[in-house]
């Protein structure tokens, strides 16, 4: 089947609450074990049933925004997944109550346990009404940016669209394409800071109504951290500012040098070389046809993977009106499918993101088989997956992008130590909110100004005094539809670059590693991850100092001036 053919049924919420009431009443009882465990497996089966219709709303709602249909089938799901969520919650309770829980321990192991006693935290029924709102907040933001319309010179874009003006070589068309999204961005302001507040404002009544004192702790939890909180966090954020801002502004000047400009914009930070940008060399279609030659002389387990994905159409890479920003991975356990997203640009970033995505697909296809809790890592697991997979594809990145490889090659290494600044800035900035969650929207934009000027000490606005009075936070969807979730890129980045290195010594063994680790699915935590893995804890100070080491030896070994 392709996916077109994959089948959503709106799913009957009564028939499942009937189903899984009758399941429950078989665990966390005095029953036999064995009873207990079949119960359980028939929970997991009716949860991936939903899910797989959830999945399809979201992706086919994502792939047109201005589809009736699944448009509607989404504002169904805003409202009723609390309450899919509710029933869920009495299976995890239950689960955490048997009188056998050593017996369900050996079937299904200790750390599903661990990941339930912190989601046990995170639901009681009289959340639903803002656990509604929530959705349909996050749901807004994601429709308002996807139905930008910009004009610039003679076009129409959206904001996917936009991204190679950014990135001219002309300074006057990446001023003024800049200066173009500022202005769409501004017209919309209203309308984001009020969806923006509400969604600060209901996830602190969420965190209150629980027992928390705020939503941060309770942001952690929703995201199934197990093994570090919010101080581990901090430490390494202040690792990030120690080591990598001053590194970072070093190649900031150099981009100057080699642009032939004095004092770098923000505008001009887009651009890498005065020859331009690498760019591929081909089409969508050209280039998805030189992924499936990569994957097929990777291993044969990238080749059984990728093959799989284009015999059933699961990659959906170009931009077009109505599309949903930016790009995601997901899976549909009915079919066994990950599902690829994207929004193709002709950039470098097409490269990346179907590499990156290609990374989150590879990995649940290796562990689809695994328990639905063990299948997926928490994210800051998962993008280690999707940013390894963005290096371990050097070999093959000059048939992507041929006269360019070199280009590409340091533009990818130095833009993925780059973002580590701009990536603890968003955490930082989200931590504030959540803290002080009584902020004006002013207040707001000022404290994203002054984060973004601790970790991003280069960025001058210019003549953008939209940007300027800190509305950039604006475009990172990310903190509004997954606070929280931003930090998990970087940690991510860091584990990602000793998989650089260990590639660069030897492929194979890499490589034989990685799949490995893609292999364990979410079976452990993160911390546990990386001790199975052998690589180094992004938390233990000096970890981003040493890890950068061999980075710096490469990009100071290119003379970027002849790129």
């Amino acid at each position: 089947m392709k996916f077109n053919e994959y089948q959503y049924e709106r799913p009957n919420l009564e028939t499942f609450k009937k189903e899984m009431e009758e399941l429950l009443s078989l665990i966390g009882t005095d029953k036999d074990p064995s009873i207990e465990i079949e119960a359980i497996q028939k929970v997991f089966k009716l949860q991936d049933y939903i899910d797989s219709m959830m999945q399809l709303v979201g992706i086919r709602n994502s792939l047109d925004t201005k589809d009736a249909f699944y448009e509607e089938e989404q504002s169904f799901l805003d409202e009723n997944s609390p309450h899919i969520q509710e029933m869920n919650q009495k299976f995890i309770n239950k689960l955490l109550e048997s009188s056998n829980r050593k017996a369900l321990e050996d079937e299904f192991g200790t750390y599903i346990f661990d990941k339930y006693e912190v989601a046990k935290r995170t639901f009681k029924k009289e959340i639903i009404p803002d656990l509604q709102q929530e959705n349909k907040l996050s749901t807004a933001y994601s429709k308002l940016l996807a139905g930008a319309e910009i004009e610039f010179d003679g076009g129409t874009y959206n904001l996917s669209q936009m991204s190679p003006f950014t990135q001219h070589k002309d300074r006057d068309i990446r001023h003024r394409a800049q200066l173009a999204v500022s202005a769409w961005f501004e017209t919309e302001e209203n309308e984001i800071d009020r969806i923006y507040d509400e969604m600060v404002k209901v996830r602190h009544n969420i965190a209150k109504t629980l027992g928390y004192d705020n939503f941060v702790r309770l942001a952690y939890d929703r995201l199934g951290r197990t093994d570090y909180g919010a101080k581990e966090v901090k430490k390494y954020r202040e690792q990030i500012y120690e080591e990598v801002v001053p590194y970072v502004s070093e190649l900031v000047k150099r981009k100057g040098k080699r642009l032939g400009i004095e004092e770098l914009k923000s505008y001009d930070l887009a651009l890498s070389f005065l020859s331009g940008n690498p760019t591929p060399k081909g089409d969508r279609a050209w280039q998805v046809n030189h992924a499936k030659d990569m994957y097929e002389a990777m291993s044969k387990e990238t080749s059984d993977f990728f093959n799989f994905m284009l015999d059933h159409e699961l990659l959906e890479l170009d931009a077009k009106p109505g599309k949903q920003g930016g790009g995601y991975c997901t899976f549909i356990p009915e079919y066994d499918s990950p599902f690829i997203f994207a929004n193709f640009n002709g950039t470098s970033h097409d490269v990346d993101v179907l590499t990156h995505e290609a990374g989150h697909a590879f990995q649940i296809f290796q562990s689809k088989n695994l328990l639905p809790e063990y299948r997926w890592p928490g994210y800051e697991g998962a993008e280690i997956h999707s940013m390894s997979m963005e290096f371990l594809a050097w070999p093959w990145i000059d048939k992507f992008f041929e006269e360019d490889t070199e280009k590409y090659k340091f533009n990818h290494l130095a833009g993925a130590i780059s973002f580590l600044p701009y990536g603890v800035a968003v955490d930082e900035f989200q931590h504030g909110i959540y803290e002080q969650p009584n902020l004006s929207k002013e207040e707001r934009k000022s404290l994203w100004r002054s984060i973004e000027k601790k970790y991003l000490p280069f960025k001058d606005y210019d003549d953008d005094a939209f940007l300027e009075k800190g509305t950039f936070w604006y475009r990172q969807g990310h903190i509004f539809g997954a606070p929280f979730y931003y930090i998990d890129y970087t940690l991510a980045q860091v584990v990602a670059f000793q998989y650089w290195v260990q590639s660069h010594d030897d492929y194979e063994k890499a490589f034989s590693k990685y799949l490995d680790l893609c292999k364990l699915g979410g079976s452990k935590g993160f911390l546990d991850l990386l001790k199975s893995a052998d690589l180094k804890n992004p938390f233990i100070d000096g970890t981003i100092k040493e890890t950068l080491i061999p980075l710096k030896e490469y990009l100071d070994s290119i003379d970027d001036t002849l790129l």
